[in-house]
């Protein structure tokens, strides 16, 4: 049994910041990809960011420049860094752990004023 618990959503004004974490715990398996996806009202899930356990990242383009992963594997965290936010980058953020199959969070809510 695998679970992944979310922290850090809120509402925060465009231009602000705001860090998400994401800690897994039961059976986590060395070799996996650890990142989170989003999805706004009416709009399909998408990548936010990912990191493989050897370190190799994968950004959505909509967020490249501003949003920065990283893991800690001692702690079997990941988070997200979020700088710059938009308005457009509201939506209900999802962690996401792969390792053969794929674990979701139970989402945390980041809503950005304008």
């Amino acid at each position: 049994q695998v679970q992944l618990v979310e922290s850090g959503g809120g509402l925060v004004q465009a231009g602000g910041s705001l860090r998400l974490s994401c800690a897994a715990s039961g059976s986590i398996v060395s070799v996996n990809v650890f990142g989170w996806y989003r999805q706004a009202p009416g709009k399909q899930r998408e990548l936010v960011a990912t990191m493989s356990s050897l370190r190799t990242t994968n950004y959505g383009d909509s967020v490249k420049g501003r949003f920065t992963v990283s893991r800690d594997n001692a702690k079997n965290t990941v988070y997200l860094q979020m700088d710059s936010l938009k308005p457009e980058d509201t939506a209900v953020y999802y962690c996401y752990l792969r390792m053969g199959l794929v674990y979701w969070g139970q989402g945390t809510q980041v809503t950005v004023s304008s």
